[in-house]
């Protein structure tokens, strides 16, 4: 009798043993500073945190996946030029370090998604990018009128080819997501300067269009759009208590989600904070479903 319970406990273990854990699977994050999750410091200095929109996203949906882990390759500071040239971001170089394996953004991404081909190996690509080619049009002394239009038509003539790219390099059934942006320039409602209200004013026209831009780039390359200008009510302009006031709503959520509304040192700033971060996972959740 002994000897049969000492065989059946040696059984019983056997299969621990041996068990395999599940083979990783993958989210892989493409994209600019938004993809990292940068926020300002208390002194103003923009660092990548675990709080952008792909680590909630992931957040969300690894449940969903077995094994599911999380790569990161966006980079701060990237334009559509940029993330295919990995040439002319300032920012990567001096404030952050970038995977530019093979030369750029998208090389990167290549490398990843050909080395990681199996199907269902990686199950979802998400990319935002596009903001920093006309961001920088509202410095002092710019050209806001041409440095829009180059702005657009390199979102225009570019982003088809990033995501042909990505495309062209993942396997069969993997989910691809791309977002339209939302406003930050309209922090600059509450600006004394009547040339930045202005500025603030005409955003809403400039950014349709280049969200349509962006729209039309994804459904050419079979992206789904998660759709970020409309989780931000970016060009809904009618008036909604807030702030002690009535504000436009779309004003509101620029305030309530990023730091384009904060004072200084850590604002005014671009980048969205935690709950801004949190309302863009809900947009790719929203079109994305659920994965497999």
């Amino acid at each position: 009798m002994a000897i049969i319970v000492v065989t059946a406990v040696a059984l019983v273990g056997a299969p621990l043993a041996s068990a395999k854990a599940p083979a990783p699977r993958y989210y892989l994050s493409l994209g600019d500073s938004l993809s990292q999750g940068v926020q300002p410091s208390t002194t103003g200095q923009s660092l990548e945190t675990n709080q952008g929109y792909a680590d909630q996203l992931y957040a969300r949906v690894r449940g969903q996946v077995k094994n599911l882990k999380l790569v990161k390759l966006g980079c701060p500071g990237d334009t559509t030029t940029s993330m295919l040239t990995g040439k002319g971001n300032a920012a990567a170089a001096k404030f952050f370090k970038c995977d530019r394996t093979g030369g750029s953004q998208v090389k990167a991404a290549q490398r990843f998604l050909e080395a990681h081909h199996q199907k269902g190996e990686v199950v979802l690509v998400t990319l935002d990018i596009g903001a920093n080619d006309v961001d920088e049009c509202t410095a002092p002394g710019v050209n806001v009128a041409q440095c829009v239009a180059t702005g657009q038509n390199n979102i225009k003539t570019l982003t088809p080819k990033i995501l042909s790219a990505i495309r062209g390099s993942v396997a069969k059934g993997t989910k691809l997501a791309s977002m339209t942006l939302y406003d930050p320039v309209l922090g600059g409602y509450f600006s004394a300067n009547p040339a930045t209200r202005a500025l603030a004013a005409a955003s809403v026209g400039l950014l349709k269009g280049i969200n349509a831009t962006i729209t039309s780039a994804n459904k050419a390359g079979g992206f789904l759009t998660a759709d970020v200008a409309g989780v931000f009510a970016a060009y809904n302009e009618a008036p909604v208590p807030a702030l002690g006031t009535n504000i436009p709503l779309n004003v509101a959520r620029v305030c309530a989600w990023t730091w384009a509304c904060a004072t200084p040192p850590s604002g005014p700033n671009i980048h969205a904070n935690k709950n801004g971060y949190a309302s863009i996972a809900w947009a790719f959740v929203n079109v994305i479903g659920r994965l497999s």
